[in-house]
């Protein structure tokens, strides 16, 4: 059977990807860049546009932005406080504060070690947050434990939540105010379009404030 036979057959199904055998890295490359323009093509603008809309007020209000997630979610939590901090606020008059509460070992692995792992965003949250504050909580499955307790202790105690998730979205997609959802079964794409939404808001945020002049002599 060649590639492109294995493509076509690996990509009919809207569940789950890869769902055959492909020949070579080749077709495989193209079924997944396939698989992962379907599935970007799912989410729902409206909720992105209600996340663009919260971040703005946060950051023109002065309340922090707080961010998490486990194994790669984590490093797309590290990586929102970069873009959205420095990112954000080179040519605007925007200051944010962004803090990532997957960055700091030394008390993730505190509160696992002496309360438990499940605790180890929400108590975070409980030290340092503020009513009007934002969490942005990035899960693929939607089901950590300590992502979905995070999310809930965010919007019992007044802040505005925003989840990245995958797969059916699970907990996590129903706790959140908005849920950027990617209908998708493939840990990577998921990753990958919760990576390009991270980017596309940080970068529209960034650009939304500045003058058409600055946009176009600008680096994004």
């Amino acid at each position: 059977m060649n590639g492109h036979v294995l493509h076509m057959a690996a990509t009919r199904s809207s569940e789950k990807f890869p769902s055959s055998c492909y020949d070579s890295i080749v077709s495989y490359f193209d079924g997944y860049v396939t698989e992962s323009r379907n599935a970007a093509s799912k989410i729902e603008t409206a909720d992105l546009a209600r996340a663009a809309e919260i971040l703005v007020d946060a950051y023109a209000g002065d309340a922090i932005v707080f961010s998490c997630g486990n194994g790669g979610s984590a490093a797309i939590a590290n990586h929102l406080q970069c873009d959205h901090a420095k990112g954000i606020g080179t040519s605007t008059a925007l200051h944010p504060r962004v803090v990532s509460l997957s960055s700091n070992v030394e008390i993730i692995t505190a509160i696992a070690n002496d309360i438990s792992y499940e605790d180890v965003f929400s108590l975070q949250l409980q030290l340092q947050a503020r009513p009007g504050d934002v969490l942005i909580a990035i899960s693929s499955s939607g089901r950590s434990p300590n992502i979905v307790q995070a999310l809930r202790w965010a919007r019992e105690n007044s802040l505005r939540t925003i989840s990245l998730t995958g797969f059916d979205g699970g907990p996590a997609r129903a706790t959140a105010e908005v849920a950027i959802h990617v209908d998708c079964a493939n840990y990577g794409i998921i990753e990958d379009l919760h990576q390009a939404v991270m980017h596309s808001l940080a970068q529209y945020i960034r650009h939304s404030q500045m003058s058409p002049d600055a946009v176009s002599s600008s680096t994004f």
